[in-house]
């Protein structure tokens, strides 16, 4: 009787595995320019035909390769990577020998590669699993690897492809995670003979500040707003270093995409490392808004592990929890050290209001004596905004005991009304960050002038983040408060999540709620933090367990609390259309200068904008 178990061919285990490394032409453009930077490639031409769906090249000027390597490099596990055989140390991009026999058994695969010692190049083609004979070729140093007729020997998988344009997207999204590793690298990307990016070397011979090669890089892909007010995160901890660029709360967005992760220079996805991005910036960000980051986590290699994921697009370490730290310490630690900086968005889109509603025209100009354009009567208003003028005396130079009072409210003051109040050049608003307040608008914005310009705050947004900042700050001296159960509640999460809550107990019980061991796989609960009132127990605890079994550390419990205490913050805050004397402005910038996080409310969005000297000129056409 023959045997029913038997051996599949190779070329049917190559598809197999070209299933899990090649998903669609943007996985072979990776596995090609990974090849390139672990080639010692200075520059990287990258050409795709149709988006990829019609075939793609990657040329590069690395070592290049001799007849007998390109023979061996399109057998399968045949690699250069593991000189040491050590799979726990790698250190190159490729260490299994798959990505090339895998995309040959699915296209038509044509290499021709120089190696620098070699007088001549050699060309080796593979169609859909058929090697051609090896037979000399013409170029220089380097290697060009072609690609065509992809999928076409497993129609199925064409199903799956997108429209070009959304395949030429994941192309380019792919080459430029790789470029923001690689500063030193040239890359170029061309679509049907159509430049879509160019990045020239950012990390020269003649340049050796990495940090600031890294910032061109960003600038190149990321673009200068998040270039220019990033903040420079440079983190280490046990032999492991963190460095990158965190963007400001205010340059949040609508999906992950801005969220760039980097394990030893590999761009990775991974959920947890996403969620310790998203816990590190904490209240500062909008509900459903992520952060854009930029992050390099370098550690020694036998301390991660990238060989859990065919794609290698994910990692495991061996301290998660000691990286996890790291990450939001890092983050934390930078963001608060910016505590004050918003982004320069709001002032732009704000000058870009005004010339529109102005209908501005850049080739007006005032009087040959500079003093700006005359009025017409039709723009005289028989009613002047609501605005508040207050009288300054010395309020300017008031002392840190005239801030706004513990429970939020405002001391009590007096609203002034009238006329514009002249130029008062005894106030020193160079001095401040945030300027001397001028003038209240409408009730609800304070215009200040600053040294160089002007900025313009929102009362009851900046207000809210001073009043969540010392409630905060209280909790954390006093601890937070909790409520005793009169009926300690049961709470059935399973033996594995139940034994997982008990080994975190002393960090729930900081954050304020008690548990114990109660039989098999149940937890009693005896005390919950009193600020969550009668909330689902049950359901909090489930997903408590939950987040600590697949991320190793849970913020649930921590973020609750901080969104109710937001809510408390905004009721217990000066309301907009509430008018406040010189003393009560002054009063609250100063604080905002001196409170961690200022420059976002509770919600995630910027407390303050401001206007520069120059951009106010060029407004009025006097630049």
């Amino acid at each position: 009787m023959a045997p029913n178990i038997r051996l599949l061919p190779d070329t049917i285990i190559n598809q197999i595995a070209a299933g899990e490394v090649v998903e669609r032409p943007a996985s072979a453009v990776k596995e090609l320019v990974e090849n390139a930077i672990d080639a010692g490639a200075s520059r990287i031409d990258i050409r795709l035909r149709e988006g990829g769906l019609a075939g793609l090249s990657v040329d590069d000027d690395g070592f290049g390769m001799m007849p007998a390597d390109l023979e061996m490099a399109i057998r399968r596990h045949a690699t250069s990577k593991l000189p040491e055989d050590d799979i726990a140390r790698i250190n190159h991009f490729g260490f299994r020998g798959e990505a090339l026999p895998s995309i040959a058994s699915v296209s038509r695969l044509v290499i021709t590669s120089r190696a620098e010692a070699s007088d001549e190049a050699w060309r080796i083609e593979v169609r859909h699993g058929e090697v051609m004979p090896l037979s000399p070729s013409s170029r220089q140093r380097g290697t060009r690897v072609e690609i065509s007729e992809l999928f076409q020997s497993v129609p199925a998988r064409l199903k799956f492809l997108k429209t070009r344009r959304t395949e030429a997207a994941q192309s380019i999204d792919m080459v430029k995670r790789l470029a923001m590793a690689h500063p030193a690298v040239g890359f170029s990307l061309n679509d049907d003979d159509r430049a879509v990016l160019e990045l020239a070397p950012r990390l020269t011979a003649m340049d050796h500040d990495p940090a600031e090669a890294s910032r061109l890089r960003m600038r190149d892909i990321m673009g200068g707003r998040f270039a220019d007010e990033a903040v420079r995160i440079e983190s280490h901890r046990d032999g492991a270093s963190l460095n990158g660029f965190a963007g400001l709360p205010t340059q949040n967005k609508a999906t992950t995409e801005g969220m760039h992760l980097f394990v030893n220079n590999r761009p990775v996805r991974d959920r947890q490392w996403l969620a310790a991005v998203r816990a590190a910036y904490g209240d500062t960000l909008p509900r459903g808004r992520h952060p854009a980051v930029v992050l390099f986590i370098d550690l020694p290699p036998d301390d991660v592990d990238v060989n859990v994921h065919p794609a290698k697009s994910e990692v495991r370490f061996r301290d998660a929890a000691m990286i996890r730290g790291l990450v939001i310490g890092a983050l934390q630690q930078a963001l608060a050290i910016a505590s004050q900086q918003t982004t320069a968005d709001g002032g732009a889109a704000m000058l870009d209001r005004l010339r529109q509603s102005s209908g501005y025209n850049p080739g007006w100009r005032g009087s040959s004596q500079g003093r700006g354009w005359s009025s017409s009567p039709s723009s005289s208003s028989s009613s002047s905004p609501d605005w508040q003028a207050p009288g300054f005396g010395d309020s300017l130079n008031a002392p840190p005991a005239a801030r706004l009072t513990e429970t939020g409210a405002m001391p009590s003051g007096h609203d002034q009304a009238g006329e514009i109040p002249p130029a008062d050049d005894t106030l020193p608003s160079e001095d401040y960050p945030l300027g001397a307040a001028r003038a209240q608008l409408h009730k609800t914005y304070i215009v200040a002038e600053t040294g160089d310009g002007m900025v313009i705050i929102d009362q009851h947004a900046a207000h809210e983040r001073l009043v969540l900042e010392r409630m905060k700050a209280a909790m954390e001296q006093d601890g937070i408060e909790r409520q005793i159960l009169l009926l300690p509640e049961v709470v059935e999460p399973g033996q594995g999540e139940a034994a997982l809550l008990l080994d975190h107990a002393e960090m729930l019980s900081r954050l304020g709620l008690v548990i114990e061991a109660f039989g098999d796989g149940a937890v009693l609960v005896r005390e919950v933090p009193s600020l969550l009132g009668q909330g689902d127990v049950a359901s909090m605890l489930t997903d408590i367990a939950e987040e600590l079994q697949h991320l190793g550390a849970s913020t649930l419990l921590e973020d609750r609390i901080n969104h109710i205490l937001a809510t408390m913050s905004c009721y217990g805050s000066v309301r907009a259309g509430r008018g406040l004397n010189g003393q009560e402005m002054n009063a609250l910038l100063r604080e905002m200068e001196q409170t961690p996080r200022s420059g976002q409310c509770n919600h995630g969005r910027p407390t303050w904008i401001s206007l520069s000297l120059a951009e106010i000129e060029k407004l009025f056409s006097r630049r």
